[in-house]
C-alpha cells in the first residue's frame, strides 16, 4: 500500500467523520425538560404533550427550513440533581432550544449550563422572579407571570375580597415557595390592612404538619397563605381539618393542578390558588385542548396552554430567524409577536412574556373557578 494512497484514505476518512454532524442536523431538535415521571409529573407531562402537538403542527406544514421538528425529551422529576444531568444531555444532543424546565429549583440549577452553552431555554411554569429579573440568565425566557405577580394577586385578594387582617404564612423553603411567601408578606404589610401573625418554613416531604398547624391556630390567623407545591399543601389541609382549623388557604400556581384536587380530595374544596388568567375561550386554547383530547384521550393538565405558547414561540422564532443561532432566535423572540393560547405575545429584554396576566381561582365541586383578576 503506497504512502500516497494511505494519505488519500486518511483524508477521506477525516472528511467522512467531519461530515457526520450534518446527518445529525437533518431535523430541528426541540428539547423538552421537566417532570415526566414521579410525584410532580402532572406539572411536566402536559407541557411535553404540548410540545409534541405543536411540533406535529409545524411538521404538517413542511417543518422549518425544510426540516422536520424532532422532540427530544428529558425527565428531571423536578429535582435539581437530575435536572443538571438532563440539561447536559440536551446540550450534547445539539437541540436548537429547550422548552423547560418546569419547576423553579431545577430551572435555576440548569441555567448556568445553558448560559455557558449559549442555549435558549424557555419555561412554561418556573415562576421565581430572579430567573429573569436578576439579569444573570440572558438566554432564559418564560411564558408565565412570576411569583411576584402571583403573591401580589394573592395578597390583594385576601385584603380586598376576603377582607381578612390576620394572616399566617407557611412555606417549604424552596426557591419557589420561599420567594412566593416573602413577596406575599411584603405585599400584605405594605397594604396597611393586614398583619402577618406567623411566618415559618416547614420541611418538605414530612408525614405530618400538625405542629405547624397548631401555631397557625394559636396565632388566631384568619387565613393561611402557603408557599410551595401541592403534596405538602394536601397534608397541611388534612391536619387543619383534623384540628378544627377551618380557615381559607391561599396559595400559588403550584396548587392550581388537578393532581392537588385528586390528592387532597374533599379537603381541597374552597382552597384558593393563583394561576394564569383564564384564556380558555381563546380559539387556539380551544383548538389545542381538542387536539390533546384526540391524541392523548384526556383533557390537558396544568400549564398546558403555557407549554403550547412556549413551543410555538420557540419554533416560530427559529422560523423567523431561519437559523438555529441563539442570537438570531433571541432577537426574533423579542421582536416578533406570535399568536398563542395565552394571547399574542413577545418577550421583553429580561425574558418575560409581555401581556401575561394572573388571577385567583377557587376550587368548587372539584374544579377551578376564576374568582378574582389582578
Amino acid at each position: 500500500m503506497s504512502k500516497r494512497w494511505m494519505q488519500t484514505l486518511a483524508c477521506g476518512m477525516a472528511a467522512l467523520f467531519a461530515a457526520a454532524p450534518a446527518f445529525a442536523a437533518d431535523t430541528i431538535k426541540l428539547g423538552v425538560a421537566g417532570a415526566h415521571s414521579g410525584e410532580l409529573a402532572s406539572y411536566g407531562t402536559p407541557s411535553l404533550n404540548a410540545a409534541i402537538l405543536v411540533a406535529e403542527e409545524f411538521n404538517a406544514k413542511g417543518g422549518i427550513m425544510g426540516k422536520q421538528v424532532e422532540i427530544v425529551a428529558q425527565d428531571d422529576q423536578c429535582k435539581a440533581e437530575i435536572a443538571t444531568a438532563a440539561a447536559t444531555k440536551l446540550i450534547s444532543d445539539g437541540v436548537a432550544a429547550v422548552m423547560g424546565h418546569i419547576c423553579s429549583g431545577p430551572c435555576k440549577a440548569t441555567l448556568p449550563l445553558y448560559t455557558n452553552a449559549k442555549m435558549i431555554s424557555m419555561s412554561p411554569s418556573a415562576t421565581t422572579p430572579s430567573l429573569t429579573q436578576s439579569g444573570q440568565n440572558p438566554t432564559f425566557f418564560r411564558t408565565i407571570a412570576n411569583d411576584n405577580d402571583s403573591a401580589v394577586v394573592g395578597a390583594k385578594f385576601i385584603v380586598e375580597a376576603l377582607k381578612l387582617d390576620k394572616i399566617a404564612i407557611l412555606h417549604d423553603n424552596s426557591e419557589y415557595g420561599r420567594g412566593y411567601a416573602e413577596k406575599a408578606r411584603e405585599e400584605l404589610e405594605k397594604s396597611g390592612k393586614a398583619t402577618v401573625v406567623l411566618f415559618e418554613a416547614v420541611t418538605p416531604g414530612a408525614t405530618d404538619y400538625s405542629s405547624a398547624v397548631r401555631k397557625v391556630s394559636q396565632a388566631k390567623a384568619g387565613a393561611l397563605m402557603w408557599g410551595g407545591y401541592y403534596p405538602e399543601a394536601a397534608k397541611i389541609l388534612s391536619n387543619m381539618y383534623s384540628a378544627g382549623v377551618e380557615i381559607p388557604m391561599v396559595g400559588p400556581d403550584g396548587l392550581k393542578d388537578m393532581g392537588f384536587v385528586q390528592l387532597a380530595g374533599e379537603d381541597a374544596e374552597g382552597v384558593y390558588a393563583s394561576g394564569p388568567t383564564d384564556t380558555s375561550a381563546n380559539p387556539l386554547s380551544v383548538y389545542y385542548a381538542r387536539k390533546h383530547q384526540e391524541k392523548f384521550g384526556t383533557a390537558p393538565g396544568a400549564f398546558f396552554d403555557n407549554g403550547v405558547a412556549a413551543s410555538i414561540a420557540l419554533l416560530n422564532a427559529v422560523n423567523v430567524a431561519q437559523s438555529t443561532d441563539s442570537d438570531k432566535i433571541m432577537a426574533a423572540l423579542r421582536s416578533s409577536e406570535v399568536d398563542t393560547p395565552i394571547g399574542r405575545i413577545k418577550f421583553d429584554d429580561k425574558g418575560d412574556a409581555i401581556g401575561v396576566g394572573m388571577s385567583i381561582y377557587k376550587i368548587e365541586g372539584g374544579q377551578y373557578k376564576e374568582v378574582f383578576k389582578n
